[in-house]
């Protein structure tokens, strides 16, 4: 049996502090385009036509230092999901990490998009600082409601 792990850290009351560092000079410092905006746009360096089905890295020409202990989070542009098809794959940044930011991004959309550089791809989002959990093995798992059930189980209504 696991020992219980201690109490949650209390969140801390100041801002993280993200130091971007620019790596190309086509690149720009990410950014929040409205005060109570959570997520900040991500901003590609190249151009890319993207087709249906297929998917690129963007490296977006900055590296981060992101407080110890948090991540951030890749997340859609929800105009370019919306309106384009376009989608983030992959999406987690974590703390240690210090090499350039990349952008997967796949055109589930029925026509080719194109970026160009400038253009707004993603959006780095939630800055998180989650609790690292314990892992371990067991033999039988405790039993809910809901069980093994997944992949739509709930049905459509």
């Amino acid at each position: 049996m696991a020992k219980p792990r201690p109490m949650a850290k209390p969140r801390p009351m100041s801002k993280p502090v993200l130091k971007f560092k620019l790596l190309s000079k086509e690149a720009k410092i990410p950014k929040y385009a409205h005060e109570d905006d959570v997520g900040f746009d991500l901003f590609s360096t190249e151009a890319v036509t993207l087709k249906p089905g297929q998917w690129h890295t963007f490296q977006i020409g900055v590296a981060c230092e992101i407080p110890k202990g948090w991540y951030v989070s890749i997340r859609d542009k929800s105009g370019l999901a919306a309106k384009h098809g376009i989608h983030t794959m992959a999406g987690v940044i974590d703390g240690g990490y210090r090499g350039e930011w990349g952008v997967v991004l796949i055109n589930h959309g029925n026509e080719a998009y194109i970026i160009e550089p400038g253009d707004k791809i993603a959006q780095g989002s939630v800055l998180l600082m989650p609790e690292q959990a314990d892992i371990v093995k067991v033999e039988e798992l405790s039993e809910t409601s809901r069980g093994a059930g997944g992949w739509g189980s709930t049905g459509k209504k």
